[in-house]
């Protein structure tokens, strides 16, 4: 399945969504520290329900112990800034969907590290800013799992 990444995330019950969107996908959560919260947080407990022991969730310390791990595979930045959606790709099983935090989006050094034909981007109305995290992962993962042929889904 998919490796979702996020990247210093804020906001507990848009993690506790994505925990739940991992169990039910089949993906695995990835979270790049620091966190704006603590994970064990009511908010994030109460947005994941019951799911939290259906999902497999890593943290990390920092970005680079995150890219040590990820090393060969697929990384796929997602950010308002790229030129191509997430439609157009040629997505494979193993790939990793890396998004940056509520407020600010994947930081330059970031998305520098990664050729920017990789970025992908969700379209929206030109004068929208960006979308709601969990609803981004949520949208970009069907996608891809899409592709896939819905893979290990009933």
């Amino acid at each position: 399945m998919f490796e979702l990444a996020l990247y210093e995330p804020e906001i507990a019950p848009n993690t506790g969504n994505i925990i739940r969107l991992c169990a039910n996908t089949g993906c695995r959560l990835h979270l790049i520290e620091p966190l704006g919260f603590d994970l064990e947080e009511k908010k994030l407990r109460r947005a994941g329900l019951d799911y939290h022991d259906l999902a497999l969730v890593t943290r990390y310390p920092d970005f680079d112990a995150f890219m040590q791990t990820m090393e060969g595979k697929r990384i796929f930045p997602c950010t308002t800034k790229a030129k191509g959606y997430a439609s157009d790709r040629a997505f494979q099983a193993g790939d990793v969907l890396l998004f940056g935090p509520e407020t600010r989006g994947l930081p330059a050094e970031v998305l520098a590290q990664f050729d920017s034909a990789q970025w992908l981007r969700i379209p929206m109305m030109p004068t929208s800013r960006s979308l709601n995290l969990s609803n981004a992962v949520s949208i970009i993962t069907y996608e891809a799992w899409r592709q896939i042929g819905f893979e290990g889904a009933v």
